[in-house]
């Protein structure tokens, strides 16, 4: 035998060998005083199954020794481990448990190694188990299969103690529960199967017991608090023991025992549930509510119903308190009934900022409590005050907050913050066109009687109204700022102009405003028979405008006109503040002792209602400077008018309104008016594009643009405003006249309206029936 050649090894004393080697580790397992491996140890035995592995046939053992291998855990299992584990119940069987899989993961290390050979050669060509899976398969299908279920049982037993407040030992669950996962040797079915199923099982059962009896004695927060706690302590238990894919499990198991089942009988509980959270503002407990029914499919949606419900139910109840308010001061002064109706909106303001509070806080935000609040506030925003809209009282409260001398008292920054709240009230207003339409006539009045207390907060809420409502919404009005710039421009140039021509002196001091017809509200005028002196005023100013421009037309509007005059009573001489028509009355009276009515009605060229209201104001108001016969509180054609020469007041000056003109109806109407226009133009543009569309089609198609907004074009041109002092022989004059403007729409759709104007639309020839189907309409070119 050469020195290359090398013994045979029989299988009987290879395996003697290595039997000698798997028992001293089977020792150092049961804790036997044995030595350890040392690395001499460790190669023999490698070396060994290595020499017998790459015999040359027949004695190439590799077969058999893989068959061995398993029966050597086999053998041990039987012997050892399982008896071990059957002698014990309970907790100690599961700390045996534990203890034995770790020991058999550490023999499957150590033989794996000894037999490493068959790994690497004989088990990959024959395409078997891997050595380490045959090892944990062993105790797979000898010790788990027998045992899986009384350890479940254990666990899970040891689970619902700890939710009954006991002590457990968690590292032992951890232990015993990674088992279930180990065995599956990357696959989770085992741990699902044989324990996750169950202890879902358990826990969807433990859990229905207890919301049963907490749902009858506990109030809603604190049913809610326990189920806060009981979520975050199962949350805890997969942080210690449980694997992590069982969390969303778990957690939906207990949401649903606890929330879904008694979720609508939870939120309805009288005294504390959602009603009573939001009447009593309850924040922490209705944050808690959020980030609990967050959790369950559509949970949210009970509570975002509740909260509108609630928040209709209090600006409903608003909305009643004003009324009440108001009908208690109908006997009492009009501006008194006013200011309760801006108490109102202050009241509506408030209350959209209590709740968008707990929008973003208490709901975080979230998109189906936004809607809720759009909802609801939608619902009463809508709803009138004393016969007043709401775009009415938004634009009064606006008109109060901006200009001079008004209710709303308030610093810079408060009222930015209180226009930012306006403008967010604006989304809910489904008459936005009204609300332009008021906002406007108000603005124009600020702006013309200089009553505007700052031009930064005009053009603010116009910015802020453009960002709502985009820039067709504010383009005139925002026209209207910038044409008070430029009518100041061009009262300058007036002034240099008359410095310059003494000739075209009209005697006395002349301010006049020259705006664009297109930017302002409409205002009604006459051809006012004015006073020499006052036409002479009106020719000087047209000279001057004819040097700048001979392409526009000047159209004088005397219906908002304010005078100076110096009234030369008896006791003294006092300034009186009146209007155009007002001014051009009394000055009727310096030619003339006494005046019928119908003379007074024919020289100023006035229709029957305006003559009753200035002469009402000057002879039956407060400041009689007209004596009346007969001396009634009603005017009448058969009355005559003397100056009142035994005036007197304590005042030096005063001021004679007249009395208001309700210019509600009047907007109603223009705006009813464009919408017409607005409609007839969508159904039209519709049709010219579509050609044939049947009646559904068109109606929701053109509901659909009439969303949008609109800008309806006129064809006036130039309206002159114009403010002058005249001096005669009892009166200094100031006069003030104003302009007009055609309304810019944001629509609200009627179905009824749309069916009536395409009807309207088939009578005057745009659109036919089709004669096979009523329903179809066709568009005539």
């Amino acid at each position: 035998m050469t020195m290359n050649e090398r013994k045979t090894i029989d299988l009987e004393q290879g395996w003697e060998f290595m039997q000698k080697g798997i028992t001293k580790l089977k020792n150092i397992l049961e804790g036997l005083p044995e030595p350890q491996f040392s690395s001499e140890d460790y190669m023999m035995l490698y070396t060994t199954i290595y020499n017998m592995c790459t015999q040359k046939p027949p004695h190439d053992y590799s077969q058999q020794l893989y068959d061995k291998y398993r029966e050597s855990f086999e053998e041990y299992i039987s012997s050892t481990v399982l008896p071990s584990i059957r002698e014990k119940h309970d907790e100690f069987m599961l700390r045996e448990l534990v203890k034995r899989w770790s020991n058999h993961k550490v023999m499957v290390r150590w033989l794996s190694r000894f037999f490493h050979y068959l790994d690497r050669y004989f088990i990959a060509r024959r395409s078997l188990p891997p050595l380490n899976e045959v090892g944990l398969t062993c105790f797979r299908d000898l010790v788990y299969t027998e045992l899986n279920g009384k350890v479940r049982d254990a666990v899970i037993t040891l689970i619902d103690q700890e939710r009954e407040g006991e002590q457990i030992d968690r590292a032992l669950l951890k232990n015993v529960l990674d088992i279930f996962v180990e065995i599956g040797m990357g696959q989770m079915d085992y741990y699902e199967n044989d324990f996750e199923t169950a202890m879902l099982k358990d826990t969807a059962a433990y859990y229905s017991r207890k919301a049963s009896n907490w749902i009858l004695e506990d109030s809603c927060p604190d049913y809610m608090l326990k189920a806060e706690e009981c979520l975050k302590r199962e949350k805890d238990r997969v942080s210690h023991y449980l694997h992590s894919s069982s969390e969303p499990k778990l957690l939906e198991k207990v949401q649903h025992e606890l929330l879904s089942v008694y979720a609508n009988q939870l939120l309805e509980k009288e005294h504390s549930g959602c009603h009573a959270l939001l009447r009593d503002d309850k924040v922490e407990d209705l944050s808690r509510m959020f980030r609990l029914f967050s959790k369950i499919p559509r949970g949210l949606d009970p509570v975002s119903n509740i909260f509108k419900q609630h928040v209709t139910a209090e600006g409903t109840a608003l909305v009643k308190l004003a009324e009440d308010a108001a009908s208690n001061k109908k006997a009492e002064k009009r501006d008194v009934v006013g200011l309760q109706e801006q108490v109102f909106v202050r009241k509506v303001i408030e209350l959209h900022d209590k709740y968008l509070a707990y929008v973003n806080d208490c709901f975080q935000n979230h998109t189906l409590f936004h809607k809720s609040l759009k909802e609801a506030f939608e619902v009463f925003c809508n709803k009138g005050v004393a016969g007043s809209s709401s775009a009415e009282l938004l634009a009064t409260f606006c008109d109060n907050i901006l200009k001079k001398g008004g209710s709303e008292k308030l610093s810079d920054e408060a009222i930015e913050e209180m226009l930012e709240k306006v403008v967010k009230l604006l989304a809910y207003i489904s008459d936005k066109d009204l609300f332009a339409e008021f906002y406007r006539k108000k603005l124009a009045r600020r702006l013309l009687f200089d009553k505007s207390a700052n031009d930064d907060h005009e053009r603010s809420i116009l910015t802020k109204l453009k960002q709502q409502c985009g820039g067709q919404f504010t383009s005139k009005m925002e026209g209207m700022v910038t044409d008070l710039t430029l009518a100041r421009e061009n009262q300058t140039s007036f002034e240099e102009y008359l410095s310059n021509n003494p000739n075209a002196n009209p005697g006395i001091d002349l301010t006049v405003t020259v705006l664009t017809t297109g930017f302002w509200p409409s205002y009604k005028s006459f051809d006012l028979n004015l006073p020499a002196e006052m036409v002479k005023c009106v020719e000087v100013f047209r000279e001057f405008y004819q040097t700048k421009t001979k392409h526009r037309k000047l159209t004088w509007i005397y219906s908002l006109g304010t005078c100076n005059l110096l009234g030369k009573f008896e006791s003294r001489t006092t300034e009186l503040i009146v209007t155009t028509y007002q001014a051009s009355a009394l000055l009727l009276f310096n030619s003339s002792d006494r005046l019928s009515y119908s003379e007074i009605m024919t020289q100023l060229n006035l229709s029957d209602d305006d003559v009753v209201r200035l002469l009402h104001s000057l002879s039956c108001a407060k400041y009689k400077i007209l004596n009346k016969e007969p001396n009634t509180k009603t005017i009448s054609p058969t009355d005559h008018f003397e100056f009142n020469s035994k005036f007197t007041d304590k005042m030096r000056r005063i001021k004679i309104p007249l009395p208001p003109v309700d210019e509600k109806k009047k907007v109603i109407e223009d705006v009813d008016k464009d919408r017409r226009y607005a409609i007839d133009a969508s159904i039209v543009r519709i049709m010219k594009s579509r050609k044939v569309l049947g009646h559904q089609q068109l109606v929701l198609e053109c509901v659909e643009q009439l969303g949008r907004m609109f800008k309806v074009h006129n064809t006036l041109f130039s309206f002159l405003f114009f403010f002058f002092v005249f001096v005669c022989e009892s009166f200094v004059f100031l006069n003030l006249t104003t302009l007009a403007l055609n309304e810019m729409l944001i629509l609200q759709p009627d179905f009824k309206a749309i069916k009536k104007r395409i009807e309207d639309l088939i009578t005057r020839d745009y659109l036919e029936r089709d004669k096979s189907n009523p329903n179809m309409f066709r568009y005539l070119a």
